[in-house]
């Protein structure tokens, strides 16, 4: 796998569903976030949402598909927590490698692009 494309230009992959729905980098991020603390809640502060705007993108993921990505366990001694199920390991890796593909897809168009690009268009973002 290569990454030649200049890092000031960059590829981001979502995928639009029927009914307004979407699948995209910030869903995946939140994901890993649930793998790493096992916590939506925690996910969300580490990405600077909140509780309901996390609950509301794992709902959705889990509306979009006939698996669950997300299972989450009710409160107790404990408290609850949350964890990624197999199909949404999978659902992850696959868009990750989907996201590979299209940047090296695409690298040489990107290096053509830089390329191209005033000088002065850099410094203006």
């Amino acid at each position: 796998m290569t990454d030649r494309a200049p890092p000031d230009l960059r590829v981001i992959l979502r995928i639009d569903f029927p009914e307004t729905e979407r699948l995209g980098r910030g869903k995946m991020m939140l994901l890993e976030k649930i793998r790493e603390t096992g916590s939506i809640s925690a996910a969300g502060r580490a990405m600077d949402m909140s509780y309901r705007r996390a609950w509301l993108l794992v709902d959705a993921m889990n509306r979009m598909f006939a698996s669950p990505v997300v299972e989450s366990q009710r409160g107790g001694k404990q408290g609850g927590g949350a964890a990624i199920t197999a199909f949404g390991e999978t659902l992850l890796a696959r868009f990750r490698a989907m996201e590979q593909k299209a940047r090296d897809a695409l690298a040489p168009d990107l290096e053509w692009l830089e390329a191209n690009r005033a000088r002065d268009a850099k410094d203006k973002g």
